[in-house]
């Protein structure tokens, strides 16, 4: 049963995308956590409680899909979640799409200039929740049903068995 789906993967593996995807086919509310970290066009980070509080409302429900990068909220409500799935999609690709995709919702240049500078950094970051280590971790932790999915045919052929 997928009633709580979380999506993980680093920036540009295709999370947004396939969260609107699911949501549309399971009819189920879709919550990115981009808009529950930032401030609106990206004015700066969210107060770590409210941000917090955002998040716990919005995996209260019995149903939903989350998408995000960020492994600290992920273990926040990883007791809620029935199903994982991690985007394991190469750090080039990720980056590719990024270029084509550009800044979204209000970003600026330099923002975008700095995720893609995160994006490089996926899998050198140690220590991290968010990080492929970090993903890694959380992945085998979960104790219920997991995706790990490692390419755009991966991706088609989850999304064509939902």
């Amino acid at each position: 049963m997928m009633d709580r789906i979380f999506i993980v993967g680093n920036g540009g593996s295709g999370k947004t995308w396939l969260s609107k995807q699911l949501a549309e086919r399971l009819h189920a509310p879709l919550i990115h956590l981009d808009d529950l970290h930032w401030l609106p066009n990206f004015a700066g980070e969210r107060p770590r409680q409210e941000r917090d509080r955002l998040v716990t409302e919005a995996a209260d429900g019995s149903n939903w899909i989350i998408e995000g990068l960020y492994g600290s909220i992920l273990r926040q409500v990883f007791s809620r979640v029935t199903t994982l799935i991690w985007l394991d999609v190469s750090d080039d690709e990720c980056i590719s799409n990024l270029v084509q995709r550009g800044q979204t919702e209000g970003g600026t240049q330099e923002q975008f200039e700095e995720l893609l500078e995160y994006t490089r950094g996926y899998r050198l970051r140690k220590n991290h929740l968010n990080s492929f280590e970090g993903h890694q971790w959380l992945f085998e932790q979960h104790p219920f049903q997991k995706f790990r999915l490692s390419s755009r045919p991966d991706i088609a052929a989850f999304l064509a068995e939902v």
